[in-house]
């Protein structure tokens, strides 16, 4: 990975952050095709937004992580854990909105600080856009070629139905000064709330267009931290725990790793409770609508194999736009191929599969 010049700031992020951070990064292995993306992004636009998507467990939140350890130009967010409230006034806990404020302008202000040696102006103490204004003020005073990056982790954990229409999540600015770049981190959004209304670059990558280079990392990962008596356990077992030259998912990985006397049929305890995460958030829309969304789960879980939009919606005598707007709802948990301009689904990874089979029949 190459690396970025950076500017010599103090890392005002919450101490909470740091374990965050550590946690994420711990045991990282490859991943240099996106940090090459990332970098060669950076080099080629003078500011801009770059997105990085993939399902559940596919390592995102560690890539963040890592490239924040390795290039101290980053400001850091993530919404991906709970986070102690943070109180204004007479104990008024903060939405999503102005919690990110708060942390990220906080971090602002130290960079600015480390750049400025005078006091902070009257402009700066007094000014109710100050997130944009500090993007301004830290660029105007960016040494050439030092640029300033902002991630931001779990964006898919805000309710963008709060959103007014056509607003960015987050209200990112839709113009960026010169020298400063967004990372957003995601899973997959439904296609009627994925865009940003911005007029500055951008990029998108999805981890799920480069099998070969996940695959290549998970073997990178098992054979470092898997010794060889472990790994020839977890090659050999039996499906769903099964770890094949095929496999892409760090988190289903790397807790199959841990596990240690575990029946073939039983999951890690930490992989059980996210997948219970999953089906809290799948079983929400279904309580909308059950006499439509119970169906169409048990459609996706006759098959481990794609299934294509038109093939649902022909078992269920339905019609395929009332059925693609429940599965576009389940997008973060399912994985999408369009083959000749037909959608096909299956969920993110046969382990989830099995273990949502079981939870409801």
């Amino acid at each position: 990975m190459s690396q970025i010049k950076t500017i010599n700031n103090t890392r005002g992020h919450p101490e909470y952050f740091k374990t965050i951070i550590t946690a994420k990064s711990s045991e990282f292995v490859g991943r240099e095709f996106v940090f090459s993306a990332i970098d060669n992004f950076i080099n080629n636009y003078d500011k801009g937004y770059f997105t990085l998507i993939s399902e559940p467990g596919s390592g995102k939140s560690a890539i963040a992580a890592q490239y924040f350890n390795n290039n101290n130009n980053v400001v850091y967010y993530n919404f991906d854990t709970p986070q102690p409230p943070l109180l204004r006034g007479e104990n008024n806990e903060l939405g999503d909105y102005e919690t990110f404020l708060e942390i990220v302008n906080n971090q602002l202000l130290e960079i600015f600080s480390s750049l400025e040696t005078n006091q902070l102006d009257y402009e700066l103490e007094n000014n109710d856009n100050l997130f944009s204004l500090l993007l301004q003020k830290i660029s105007d005073k960016l040494p050439q070629k030092q640029p300033l990056i902002i991630i931001i982790d779990g964006c898919h954990k805000l309710d963008l139905n709060q959103y007014k229409r056509g607003a960015n999540l987050l209200y990112l600015p839709r113009y960026l000064p010169k020298s400063v770049y967004f990372i957003l981190i995601r899973r997959p959004f439904p296609n009627n709330k994925s865009s940003l209304l911005i007029e500055t670059p951008s990029q998108i990558l999805d981890l799920s267009n480069y099998p070969e280079e996940n695959k290549k990392d998970i073997q990178n990962y098992l054979n470092t931290y898997a010794n060889n008596q472990e790994k020839s356990q977890i090659l050999d077992s039996s499906p769903p725990l099964r770890v094949n030259k095929n496999e892409t998912n760090f988190m289903y990985v790397s807790e199959i790793i841990k596990q240690q006397n575990l029946s073939p049929e039983t999951l890690p305890e930490n992989l059980e409770n996210y997948y219970q995460e999953h089906w809290n958030m799948i079983n929400k829309i279904i309580e909308k609508e059950p006499e439509l969304s119970l169906p169409i789960l048990q459609c996706l879980l006759q098959q481990e194999s794609l299934i294509s939009l038109e093939t649902i919606a022909d078992m269920l005598d339905e019609d395929e736009y009332d059925i693609e707007m429940i599965l576009e709802e389940w997008r973060e948990f399912l994985h999408l191929e369009t083959q000749e301009n037909t959608p096909y689904y299956q969920f993110y990874h046969p382990s989830f599969h099995h273990w949502l089979k079981y939870k409801i029949n």
